[in-house]
């Protein structure tokens, strides 16, 4: 069999030798179907908790929501925040994350560096 094949305007031509040739590509089988009884699933819900239940005086801490590492932070000792105030600025999985004053309050302890790793739930800030 022969081809002809242009290359910028250029024609040449080749002979070809088909080798084997089954004719049809190859037979997958169909997917098969979702089972009747499959209820897909309301994630309205949050599925994973941040803080723990038994976690004590939350009210008077600034913890973690993500395993991550602290890359600014905004606050000092004895310096007084407004609610939702920028207390340091996390980065996780390549995106910085803001992490704010839960409510009005006065610092007393910052625990974390510029650099350090945190864990999900470890405290970052105490309050007075």
């Amino acid at each position: 069999m022969k081809l002809r094949i242009t290359i910028d305007g250029k024609a040449y031509e080749a002979d070809v030798e088909i080798l084997e040739d089954d004719g049809a590509a190859p037979e997958y089988p169909p997917y098969p179907p979702a089972p009747s009884a499959f209820i897909p699933t309301d994630i309205s819900e949050p599925t994973i908790a941040l803080q723990s239940p038994n976690a004590e005086g939350n009210d008077k801490e600034c913890r973690s929501p993500v395993t991550g590492m602290v890359i600014k932070i905004a606050v000092e000792p004895s310096q007084a925040v407004q609610a939702n105030d920028v207390v340091m600025v996390l980065e996780s999985m390549k995106m910085e994350m803001q992490i704010t004053a839960p409510h009005a309050a006065v610092v007393k302890s910052v625990l974390v560096t510029p650099g350090s790793a945190v864990k999900p739930n470890q405290v970052l800030v105490e309050f007075e």
